[in-house]
């Protein structure tokens, strides 16, 4: 192994920001864990305790209001690209894909079958989504529907497969230029300056774990076939807390009010019924 190979790119590569500077810190540890093993090195230098571990700041979780203040502010070309990027839980990609014939309004639901995908030089391709876990049917709720059946007037192209959302031209959308043109300006508008695209897509998933999604229906919901992604919404808040408590409290004031309702009957002697121990004593004695 090289002194070049070792060293890496250099503190130039590592310009990225923090979180690319963990990551080639974690591959050159990894590179000379191996030259240690092959008796290389003598120990892996690599030994600052944590200094691999990454851990990506936590993105901001946008209200429901925010998001319809966020829709009313931005082009109205692009209200149900919000409203639907938020409370369908879908990727940029996917959205961008989407044709008429996917959208099922007296169902509620979107068909993801495909993403589009940007490639360099302008251009863009269709194809299949990340994983198989990708293609999938999602429930929206009815509250946009009016929204997109509008937007599908107004905007879409024409026909089963014509494209739900294109640019002003109407072409394919392109995230660069969306994120330029409209975007930026519209989060300044409603005061939500370094909120990114993709954040609809976190708020609406924790919309939906809020509302009580288990671990498996996150997982069918966003499109992954891994858990890892889906834990992130399934934490346990304060309010949260208090909803789960205040439900077992009602369920549990209802289950004693039942039992109190119900007459009590006093068992006879041999009978399969209960009696009082006051019962049983009586019962003894006019025996005796």
């Amino acid at each position: 192994m090289s002194a070049e190979a070792v060293r890496g790119p250099g503190l130039a590569g590592l310009a990225g920001g923090v979180l690319t500077a963990l990551a080639a810190y974690r591959l050159l540890k990894a590179i000379m864990n191996t030259a240690a093993d092959d008796g290389l090195i003598r120990r892996n230098p690599c030994r600052i305790k944590g200094a691999g571990q990454e851990k990506s700041p936590e993105r901001p979780v946008l209200t429901i209001a925010q998001v319809y203040a966020l829709a009313d502010l931005i082009d109205q070309r692009y209200r149900a690209l919000v409203l639907l990027g938020t409370f369908g839980s879908l990727r940029w990609g996917e959205l961008a894909a989407l044709r008429r014939k996917d959208i099922d309004l007296k169902a509620f639901t979107i068909r993801v079958e495909r993403q589009l995908t940007e490639t360099v030089g302008g251009g863009s391709v269709f194809g299949p989504p990340k994983s198989d876990a990708g293609m999938r049917v999602v429930s929206f709720p009815g509250v946009i529907a009016a929204d997109l059946d509008q937007h599908l007037d107004l905007y879409a192209q024409d026909g089963e497969d014509g494209l739900v959302f294109t640019s002003p031209t109407g072409t394919p959308m392109r995230h660069s230029n969306f994120r330029r043109r409209v975007w930026l300006k519209a989060v300044e508008k409603a005061g939500l300056d370094g909120v990114h695209f993709h954040d609809l897509r976190h708020a609406g998933n924790a919309f939906t774990a809020d509302a009580g999604a288990n671990l498996r229906e996150l997982m069918a919901r966003m499109g992954h076939s891994s858990t890892r992604a889906a834990m992130v919404y399934l934490h346990s808040t304060d309010e949260r807390q208090r909803t789960l408590a205040d439900a077992v409290d009602k369920a549990t004031r209802a289950e004693l009010r039942k039992a109190r309702k119900k007459p009590r009957t006093a068992k006879k002697p041999g009978s399969g019924t209960s009696q009082s121990g006051t019962e049983v004593a009586r019962n003894r004695k006019r025996a005796s």
